[in-house]
């Protein structure tokens, strides 16, 4: 077999012009397969200048053009050491079915410290199933992506006695957030780590809208919060205290909204509090014109996907981690 036109640079960290490329990569990845190959704590990274203890792996296509061509992109994060490292990949539609896929894996599994590899797979793609089933991997999580119409009839929300619900106010609620939320997923391996840098990178992206996040409180103290999101659509501009404007990100498709975290505090579980909030926040997003909502649970929780589905919300697709041979 002829050796493949590819090389692959490791870096600690990317310049301008790299994070360019590789959001370049993402985007045209994205208008082709109708998902995002990158999750979004990836992507903010990126923007921001990315995390310690990643590494950047950039697979380079040789020959075609005066400069080599970024070809695929693989993020690894080497900072869990309990779990393993993990890493998320994305290949140009461009490069696609000529090796780059599985020369990004071996290189990233080659950058592990120990070897131990949890890879993401966006969107439940056959070709990265049988890349990752090729290559040793086996199935480990699945993260379902739920869907619901908000032309259907939305329930009243019912409050619990007691507990009065407000929209989020930046700069005064972000510490009291981000401990609750800290608090109610504890034992979650993405949302229960983010720390107000994390907090402050979302506040600070164009789609950010503090319209539609919702805190709930009883007796002064946040017990519950909903933020929603808005995908995709024209920009839209709001000016909420002073932040100036604000544009939903382009996705090339219509604009959805998302249920993007929703929390409650231990001590309100059974109350119908996380119900009444995700009531709030599904009909702020009708009242903002749009048609359709979204939103991502383990496909584990039960629970959690009994709920969604006596609101109405059905299975739509799913993102899937795999982990390497041991």
């Amino acid at each position: 077999m002829p050796e493949r036109p590819f090389h692959v640079e490791v870096l600690a960290k990317l310049d301008t012009d790299e994070t360019d490329a590789v959001t370049l990569l993402s985007e045209r990845a994205t208008e082709h397969d109708g998902v995002r190959p990158l999750s979004e704590h990836v992507s903010l990274h990126l923007r921001h200048g990315g995390d310690e203890g990643v590494r950047h792996l950039l697979a380079y296509g040789d020959g075609r053009g005066e400069l080599p061509h970024l070809a695929g992109y693989a993020h690894l994060d080497v900072t869990d050491v309990v779990a393993g490292s993990s890493a998320e990949v994305a290949v140009d539609p461009a490069w696609r079915r000529q090796g780059v896929g599985q020369l990004l894996v071996d290189a990233v599994r080659g950058e592990t410290p120990d070897g131990r590899l949890r890879l993401w797979a966006h969107g439940e793609s056959p070709a990265a199933s049988a890349l990752a089933s090729a290559m040793g991997f086996s199935r480990m999580r699945e993260l379902l992506q739920l869907r619901r119409s908000l032309s259907a009839p939305t329930p009243v929300a019912e409050i619990p006695g007691g507990v009065t619900v407000r929209t989020f106010q930046p700069g005064k609620d972000d510490q009291a957030w981000v401990d609750l939320n800290a608090l109610i997923f504890a034992d979650h391996p993405e949302q229960g780590s983010l720390s107000i840098d994390d907090l402050h990178r979302r506040l600070a992206e164009p789609w950010f809208d503090p319209a539609g996040f919702f805190l709930a409180e009883r007796d002064s103290q946040l017990v519950g919060y909903h933020w929603t999101k808005v995908h995709g659509g024209e920009p839209v501009v709001h000016d909420h205290d002073g932040h100036g404007p604000h544009t939903h990100d382009q996705h090339g498709h219509e604009p959805i909204g998302e249920v993007y975290v929703v929390g409650v505090h231990p001590s309100e579980r059974g109350s119908g509090l996380g119900t009444a909030l995700i009531l709030i926040g599904l009909h702020h997003l009708r009242s903002a014109g749009l048609l359709e909502v979204m939103l991502y649970v383990d496909a584990d929780n039960t629970a959690a996907i009994a709920a969604y589905g006596r609101l109405g919300f059905t299975h739509w697709d799913s993102d899937v981690q795999f982990q390497s041979p041991r």
